[in-house]
């Protein structure tokens, strides 16, 4: 078994995986990595797919925000069209709804708003104090060293994220999690990105839906697989409030504040090593217990 793909390869894959191909002026074809799990992995989708709205506006509109839904598992052997429609170009925002399609039906939904730069009120909560730098803190390699029957398909997959638990992520041994309300996640792609800033939003989408919903599990010191709970993303909402960098260091600054009926709802604030608030997410997920 060969290691897998890391750093600057590893993003320059991630960045060919979103360069989607144009079939019209407004349908992409986005291909799915040659290694994956069975699913396609909802960040993926959602990257995508903010991609291909993107494309059809003017590049001086910067996205402000964008919501989706998943409503289908994606197959990782087909690739995924992508269908946007223009909804509105007003003289300051943009509104596009993208849809990804395999054999005809939807897998996921996005409705995107872009905006010209302008200048007003500016104004954020501060960033949390006494976390450790990711510097200080172990690598998701390390923290899983210690149970390699965790590991499944994580031994074999590209990783172009670097990912810096503060506390224990929910990838480790039933018994061996502490309960905690808050789930805190230095995060950055590890190499460097091209200076196009719809990329570096299209990367952070790719990266937020990576860690959020374990905000869920932490509350009861919970785990994913065997012996805890498996999951899947139902609906993914993202703000992006300052200009930022994908492929620097942020901290993920997520927590629950609802789970029930087997579903979870998480949010998450981005914070710059500087403590500049850059986007905020929200998701709810399905959660469900699984046996041993």
């Amino acid at each position: 078994m060969t290691d897998p793909i890391t750093g600057q390869a590893a993003v320059d894959s991630l960045v060919e995986l979103l360069d989607l191909a144009p079939v019209d002026d407004l349908v992409f074809r986005g291909q799915n990595p040659p290694i994956g799990p069975p699913r396609v992995y909802g960040g993926q989708v959602a990257a995508q797919a903010l991609v291909a709205g993107g494309r059809t506006v003017d590049p001086s509109r910067h996205v402000h925000s964008l919501h989706g839904y998943f409503v289908r598992a994606g197959n990782m052997a087909e690739p995924i069209d992508y269908h946007v429609e223009k909804i509105r170009d007003g003289r300051s925002f943009s509104v596009r709804r993208s849809v990804a399609m395999q054999r005809g039906k939807p897998i996921f939904l996005m409705s995107a708003s872009f905006q010209v730069r302008e200048e007003g009120l500016d104004h954020h909560d501060p960033a949390p104090v006494d976390v450790p730098g990711p510097d200080e803190l172990p690598t998701m390699a390390d923290r899983l060293s210690p149970y390699p029957e965790r590991l499944g398909i994580w031994k074999i997959l590209p990783r172009p994220m670097d990912v810096r638990y503060v506390d224990e992520p929910g990838w480790v041994r039933p018994g061996k999690r502490s309960a905690n309300t808050l789930q805190r996640v230095w995060m950055r792609l590890d190499g460097k990105l091209p200076d196009d800033p719809l990329l570096h939003a299209c990367a952070l989408t790719y990266l937020s839906d990576l860690t959020l919903l374990d905000a869920v599990l932490s509350v009861h010191g919970e785990v994913w697989g065997p012996g805890g709970v498996i999951g899947a993303s139902l609906d993914h909402a993202l703000w992006f409030h300052r200009p930022f960098r994908a492929d620097e260091w942020f901290l993920y600054d997520c927590a629950s504040p609802s789970a029930s009926g087997s579903r979870g709802l998480a949010t998450g604030r981005m914070f710059t090593r500087d403590g500049r608030h850059i986007a905020t997410a929200a998701q709810e997920g399905l959660l469900r217990p699984v046996g041993a």
